[in-house]
C-alpha cells in the first residue's frame, strides 16, 4: 500500500497572499484523496482556513527568535511526520526549520545558498516572463508534486451559523434597500490607491443612488470619511472572521488592490478593483480569482506622463488616472 502523502503548505504572510494560497489544499485533495494536508500561517491570518474542509491541521508559527523557540517548532512539526513540504514564501529560518523536522521532499520558490545547502527543491518564477497569475505560480509547488491543475479560484468556507448571521446582517444594514455597496479605502500602502478625499466623493455619489446602501468596510477608518451620516461601519474593532460576514452579505466591494478584495473573491462577491499595470501590480499577477470582477484601470497615457514611478506613492490622480465618477460609471454598468 503506498505511503500517505502528509503535505505541509507553508504561506507566512499577509491576508491577500494566503487567500490565494487557498486552491492548494483542494486541488492536492482531488489529486490524493487520503493525503493529510496542513498549513502553516500566522495566528492573523489562520481565520481565511477555518472551517476549510481539504485541511487537516492549522499550525501557528512561532515569531520568536530564540534557539529555543526554533527548536520548540521543529519538534512540533517533526511529531506530523510530513513527507512533503511547499512554502510559497521561502525565508531563511523556515527553511531551516522545516530542513530540521525531516521533511525528505521540500520545495520553495527560487533557489537561495540556505534551499542549496538543505537540499531544498525549487521552482523558478523565471522573472515573471511571462506573467502569471500568483495563485498559479503557488500553483506551481503543487505540481511539482504531482498535481496537474489550472483552477486557481480562491475560497473561503463560512460555517451554516455562518451563513445565517450573513443573512441576517444583510437585511439589517440594506434596512429596506436594494443593494449593500461596501468601499473599502485603505491598502496597507501595498498598492497604488486612491486619497480618501476621493473616497468620499464615492460615498456621497453612492448615496443618490436609488436603493443603494453604503459599508465602508475598513477595520480602521480614515478621518476623512469617519462618522458620515447614514454610512454604516460594521468592521471597526472586529476580528477577521467577524469580518467575513459583513464581506460575504455585501453584493459589491469598491477597493484598491488589498486583501479584503481576496477575502470578498473568496466569499464569491463581486468586486470592483482599481489596479495599477506596472508589473509588480497588475491585475494579471493580483486580480480577484473565483468571483464576478471588474478591474479599472488607468489609461495607457497616465502611466507615462503622470505616474511617480513608484506604485505605493501613485493615487492616481490626474488626467487619465481614476476617480469617484469614473469608478461610478463603471460601477453602474457593473451592477445594474
Amino acid at each position: 500500500m503506498p505511503k500517505q502523502k502528509r503535505i505541509l503548505i507553508v504561506r507566512p504572510d499577509r491576508i491577500g497572499d494566503v487567500v490565494l494560497s487557498t486552491p492548494l489544499p483542494r486541488e492536492i485533495k482531488k489529486k490524493y484523496p487520503d493525503s493529510f494536508v496542513a498549513l502553516l500561517l500566522r495566528k492573523y491570518t489562520q481565520d481565511i482556513y477555518l472551517n476549510n474542509p481539504n485541511v487537516d491541521k492549522i499550525i501557528l508559527i512561532d515569531d520568536g527568535d530564540s534557539p529555543k523557540s526554533f527548536f520548540k517548532k521543529v519538534r512540533e512539526i517533526r511529531n506530523y511526520k510530513f513527507t512533503h513540504s511547499l512554502t510559497l514564501l521561502p525565508t531563511e529560518k523556515l527553511n531551516y526549520i522545516l530542513f530540521f523536522a525531516g521533511i525528505p521532499f521540500r520545495v520553495g520558490v527560487g533557489h537561495k545558498l540556505y534551499q542549496f545547502l538543505t537540499f531544498t527543491r525549487y521552482v523558478n518564477r523565471k522573472k515573471y516572463i511571462p506573467l502569471r497569475h500568483e495563485a498559479d505560480y503557488c500553483m506551481d509547488l503543487a505540481r511539482k508534486i504531482g498535481v496537474q491543475s489550472n483552477n486557481l479560484d480562491s475560497e473561503i468556507f463560512l460555517t451554516e451559523e455562518e451563513k445565517q448571521k450573513v443573512i441576517q446582517t444583510r437585511t439589517k444594514n440594506l434596512r429596506g434597500k436594494k443593494y449593500l455597496i461596501g468601499v473599502h479605502s485603505t491598502s496597507g500602502n501595498s498598492s497604488p490607491n486612491l486619497v480618501p478625499g476621493e473616497y468620499k466623493k464615492l460615498i456621497f455619489k453612492l448615496k443618490t443612488l436609488e436603493n443603494v446602501r453604503v459599508v465602508v468596510t475598513d477595520n480602521r477608518i480614515p478621518p476623512e470619511i469617519e462618522g458620515l451620516e447614514d454610512i454604516l461601519y460594521p468592521n471597526v474593532g472586529k476580528f477577521l472572521r467577524e469580518s467575513f460576514i459583513n464581506f460575504a452579505s455585501l453584493d459589491l466591494l469598491v477597493s484598491a488592490s488589498t486583501g479584503p478584495m481576496h477575502v470578498a473573491a473568496a466569499l464569491k462577491v463581486k468586486t470592483l478593483s482599481m489596479f495599477c499595470p506596472l508589473t509588480a501590480c497588475s491585475p494579471k499577477l493580483w486580480g480577484p480569482k473565483g468571483n464576478q470582477s471588474k478591474i479599472i484601470l488607468p489609461t495607457e497615457n497616465y502611466c507615462q506622463t503622470v505616474c511617480p514611478g513608484d506604485p505605493k506613492r501613485c493615487n492616481f490622480i490626474g488626467e487619465g488616472g481614476i476617480n469617484s465618477e469614473k469608478i461610478l460609471e463603471e460601477l453602474k454598468k457593473f451592477l445594474y
